[in-house]
């Protein structure tokens, strides 16, 4: 029987993460590490700090000065949230070659970037909010999407075909559900277990459309499912709600947003969106 857990055993042969990701996870988890180990663990791969750096010089966070090193990105963003970051940049160029024939990759990633843009600000607007965290979950919400198209197109095709043909036009993650018994936010929530991810990214994607099943971290979830909504309406350049997945009242309840930061972040988002996709030097994002 299908689970999520054994469709993403066999993904991660074909999608991993870099040696030099997984190095730096490790030090930021480890007490006797220091910001200059880690420093030096991602300027080992020169690629991945070219792109931490454009990122964090983007207009996006707004830095008052020039952060041209890693340690001058590390001493101003937090070990956790280099970490978040590499990790986000990386996961999402690892499924550049993991083909499909159900979707654009231009418009998975135009959405997913979106999220990420979207997550961030409403983070921001929130007392506890994590931006950098937040970012990074709504980039890689919907990885589970790529692995279901990849492993299972044939029933990924039969949902997607059902959020057309079905009464209501229902959410593909509720026909996936009918279909396979579980849907891509759940086999997303086990890839990145499998990745070692931290856990509140985990609990983010695995959660995103069910932001009251969260334990541990609530608010992140509640962000992104909030941005996943947020983005969607940017997407369709609409103000109406319901022309985006419902939102849940209780990622308002935890968030302490209200829908008109909802509506101001979309069209934000849609400012900061081509930027954004331009930093990940990716097929399709140009």
């Amino acid at each position: 029987m299908l689970d999520p857990d054994h469709i993403v055993a066999d993904v991660a042969t074909l999608v991993s993460l870099p040696e030099v990701v997984i190095r730096i996870n490790q030090l930021v988890d480890d007490p006797r590490s220091s910001a200059e180990d880690i420093g030096r663990a991602v300027a080992q791969d020169p690629a991945l700090t070219a792109r931490l750096l454009a990122l964090a010089n983007s207009a996006m966070f707004g830095m008052q000065r020039k952060v041209d090193t890693v340690g001058r990105a590390i001493a101003v963003l937090g070990t956790r949230q280099v970490r978040d970051l590499t990790l986000g940049l990386s996961a999402a160029r690892a499924f550049n070659g993991i083909p499909n024939d159900l979707v654009s990759m231009g418009s998975f990633w135009h959405h997913s970037v979106l999220c990420a843009v979207a997550a961030r600000a409403l983070a921001g607007s929130c007392v506890r909010g994590r931006p950098e965290s937040s970012f990074v979950a709504g980039l890689l919400h919907d990885v589970g999407q790529l692995v279901l198209f990849n492993k299972l197109p044939a029933e990924e095709r039969r949902a997607l075909l059902m959020t057309i043909d079905a009464p209501n036009e229902p959410d593909l993650h509720l026909c996936e559900q009918q279909i396979l018994g579980f849907d891509h936010a759940r086999v997303g929530g086990a890839l990145a277990r499998r990745w070692r991810l931290p856990a509140s990214l985990v609990e983010a994607i695995e959660f995103h459309h069910a932001p009251a099943r969260a334990s541990e971290f609530p608010l992140d979830v509640a962000i992104v499912h909030l941005a996943n909504s947020t983005a969607v309406l940017a997407e369709v350049e609409s103000d109406e709600f319901e022309d985006a997945p419902p939102i849940e009242p209780v990622a308002y309840e935890i968030t302490g947003l209200k829908p008109s930061r909802v509506l101001e972040v979309a069209a934000e988002a849609r400012g900061a969106v081509d930027e954004v996709k331009a930093l990940f030097q990716m097929p399709g994002l140009h």
